[in-house]
């Protein structure tokens, strides 16, 4: 009885680790099936989110564009939706109503047509010249409907101080821009800030009302200004910071 004892413990002992060997590769298996499931549903919701954002900000430029084409108040939601290749109930599930459609189709849209300015913005001195002779011309042909609208909407009362909160945004990023043009020209970005908001006020002008007058005499005032701001600078570093 005791050898047989003896020999059963053992045994027993054996069998029981391999079950819990078994039992923990089973949860194993289910912790990583679980982990599996999660991170596919993660994703996939990052993914349903992306496509709606990526739809959104299309309907966005569609609609602005709608807009451009056919002026605020004779664009209502059908024109909208056929604009877009979708149904009105569609482009409500996108945005609340139409005011809500309106401020962040300009938002976008226009901060879009800022980009493309910057791009476009000198970094050497040297390129100055070709960029004011230029841009103007070109801001007119590619973006001259959408100044017309984003004035149209920014003058409502309705949307006035989203029109000022956008211009809170231009105005800090071309100071940011005149910060890193000063130590090429020698030019403060306290100086060199407003000269670029004469330039880009006369652009935006011409590429609204093609008024050629205007932007030649605002484009020579601007040239004037920035050859005496530079000799004045220029002469004050030649006098060790003495001139005024």
């Amino acid at each position: 009885m005791g050898q047989s004892t003896d020999v059963g413990l053992p045994l027993f002992i054996t069998l029981f680790c391999r079950l819990l060997l078994k039992l923990s590769q089973f949860y194993a298996i289910i912790i990583i099936n679980e982990r599996s499931v999660y991170t596919k549903e993660r994703s996939n919701m990052k993914t349903t989110e992306q496509q709606h954002n990526e739809r959104k900000r299309e309907l966005m430029e569609k609609c602005f564009e709608c807009y451009a084409e056919n002026g605020l108040t004779g664009t209502g939601i059908k024109a909208l939706a056929d604009a877009c290749g979708c149904t009105k109930a569609n482009l409500y599930s996108y945005f609340k109503n139409l005011d809500e459609l309106i401020i962040e189709s300009t938002a976008y849209c226009m901060e879009k047509v800022e980009d493309d300015f910057m791009e476009m913005a000198p970094t050497d001195p040297k390129d100055v010249v070709r960029f004011v002779k230029e841009v103007p011309y070109w801001t007119a042909k590619k973006h001259g409907k959408k100044y017309r609208l984003m004035y149209q909407i920014y003058t409502h009362p309705k949307y006035i101080e989203h029109g000022k909160k956008f211009f809170e945004g231009v105005n800090e990023r071309y100071t940011e821009y005149a910060k890193r043009l000063e130590p090429k020209i020698g030019i403060p970005y306290t100086v060199i800030t407003p000269l670029i908001f004469i330039f880009v006020r006369a652009s935006v002008h011409y590429a609204m009302f093609e008024d050629e007058y205007y932007l030649k005499s605002q484009m020579e005032i601007l040239k004037q200004g920035v050859a005496l701001f530079a000799d004045k600078y220029r002469s004050q570093y030649l006098n060790g910071g003495n001139a005024k």
